[in-house]
């Protein structure tokens, strides 16, 4: 592989500036190595490994940063929620009904609450649910 990373990074620092849609694959750059530099005795894996740690590190060193942020999310007990609304439908005395079902969830905890209710009669679903 030693040859061939040169030729490698400088395809990688060329992507840089290059739409998304025409950046080299691992796989164009390990047929370019077979076509137009005669590449013996390297796999595509062992190009596929390279790319694989050489990308993020080309990214930085041209000041463009990581390629991906991990940010982590942190809630305080009792701050947020999520609510959300959607239709389910459940046999309800022996007839497929139609209910609107009110989804609570607690950022914090993770704890959650489902109520579904028949609005055209005003009944919980919840116990035939």
């Amino acid at each position: 592989m030693d040859p061939y990373k040169p030729v490698i990074d400088e395809m990688l620092r060329r992507d840089l500036d290059a739409p998304p849609k025409q950046r080299h694959t691992s796989k164009r750059v390990f047929d370019r190595l077979l076509d137009e530099y005669t590449a013996t005795g390297i796999s595509y894996q062992m190009v596929r490994g390279y790319i694989a740690t050489r990308r993020g590190e080309i990214r930085q060193e041209a000041g463009r940063g990581p390629s991906e942020v991990f940010v982590p999310q942190t809630h305080l007990p009792g701050t947020e929620a999520e609510v959300d609304f959607g239709d389910v439908h459940i046999v309800l005395a022996g007839m497929v009904t139609r209910c609107y079902l009110f989804s609570f969830r607690l950022s914090y905890s993770g704890k959650a609450v489902h109520r579904p209710v028949d609005r055209t009669i005003g009944v919980s679903c919840a116990l035939a649910w």
